[in-house]
């Protein structure tokens, strides 16, 4: 896009005291990384009055403090950093996160093979190959939506969503992976589960996972599993950063 004419990005009123900067009405690479460079560039320039940015596929969420500037103003602003060519965001940390793939760690494992005409371990494996990339968290803390899910993998989120998955779920629905951290409902199909906390309010940080870090999974056997659990209830990480 560089060199380009952007086309600018639409404010929608959040509240009184929010804005959302939105980049595109549907899942995007080139909106996710014009996202993600106004995020930085707000940063970088210390925008008066922005209490908070929270970054998502294809839009901004700005929260500002309204004793301290106001919609017109914080709308300007915006649409200024907006209108500059976005940068190439460079890759974050890299990270290796363990997996305990099927079984009761992974119910919906054998039903995907099967959806796709496939073995368990072919499924295992081309989870494993791929290369992902962290676009957004939300729904729930420390809840990852990952990009590079091999296409082959691509499967429909369940009819019948379930009230309770387990926490640490690594997850497929549609094109997308997942990594769940906390307990919750969930209309995606379960692969597996990690001991990995991508949340925890005792450790620094507090947040495993950022925008723009890249995320590789790899098997390991059930019997690691509990004293990796243990260890990350201790607050260590588990999951390998890459250097």
């Amino acid at each position: 896009m560089a060199g380009q004419a952007l086309s600018l990005p639409r404010i929608l009123l959040s509240g009184d005291a929010a804005l959302t900067v939105e980049f595109s009405s549907k899942i995007d690479p080139e909106a996710n990384r014009r996202v993600l460079a106004l995020d930085r560039a707000i940063a970088e320039h210390g925008l008066n009055g922005v209490r908070e940015t929270v970054p998502t596929y294809r839009s901004l969420l700005v929260h500002y403090d309204p004793v301290v500037t106001d919609y017109d103003n914080i709308r300007q602003r915006l649409l200024e950093l907006a209108e500059r060519p976005a940068p190439e965001i460079p890759p974050g940390r890299r990270w290796r996160i363990p997996v305990v793939y099927g079984g009761e760690y992974g119910i919906d494992l054998e039903d995907v093979a099967r959806a796709h005409d496939m073995t368990p371990d072919d499924v295992v494996r081309r989870h494993t190959e791929g290369d992902y990339c962290v676009v957004m968290l939300g729904f729930m803390p420390g809840w990852a939506y990952l990009t590079g899910l091999d296409p082959l993998l691509a499967t429909p989120r369940r009819q019948n969503p379930r009230t309770f998955t387990p926490a640490g779920t690594i997850s497929i629905g549609g094109v997308q992976a997942g990594v769940q951290c906390l307990a919750a409902p969930s209309g995606w199909h379960l692969l597996g589960r990690t001991p990995a906390r991508t949340y925890d309010i005792q450790r620094q940080p507090i947040f495993m996972l950022e925008p723009a870090d890249m995320v590789n999974f790899y098997a390991i056997p059930e019997n690691e599993f509990a004293d990796m659990n243990r260890a990350a209830e201790a607050g260590e990480l588990v999951a390998e950063q890459v250097k």
